[in-house]
């Protein structure tokens, strides 16, 4: 059953393969207007329709939403989100982190594609927000 939420409430949302902690600032057919405050798990690099697949004709370099940016997110992935919001930056960092340890313990050619990947993400994480990144 889908919940109905209300401008202000504070969310959790899918968004592609990332998912966001957020507030709802609007309403469409089927889906909320939400706006990001942290990220809970960073999206993912390549084609949405061959996850695991490096020889396609365009291998997405995928960043996180950024800190209030407001997406439609479709209403079957909205959650309620209860307790503290933790701070954007040091969600994008933690995720980012842990996604890019993942890729370097599959050694896959997609993992080995999306790394790639992940350093043009990370230099523009490094611009937009000043961020440091552990090696």
């Amino acid at each position: 059953m889908l919940q109905n939420f209300q401008i202000g409430d504070k969310v959790t949302a899918f968004y592609k393969t990332g998912k966001y902690i957020g507030e709802v600032t609007g309403q469409r057919p089927g889906a909320y207007v939400v706006k990001i405050l942290a990220v809970l798990k960073h999206p993912r690099q390549g084609d949405l329709h061959n996850p695991a697949e490096v020889d396609v004709p365009l291998f997405h370099e995928r960043k996180a939403l950024a800190f209030r940016e407001q997406a439609n997110m479709p209403e079957k992935m909205v959650k309620p989100f209860e307790g503290e919001i933790p701070e954007y930056n040091e969600t994008l960092l933690t995720t980012f982190g842990e996604l890019k340890r993942q890729q370097e313990a599959d050694g896959s050619p997609h993992a080995e594609k999306s790394l790639e990947a992940l350093k043009g993400v990370q230099r523009e994480y490094e611009l937009m927000y000043g961020l440091t990144f552990e090696d």
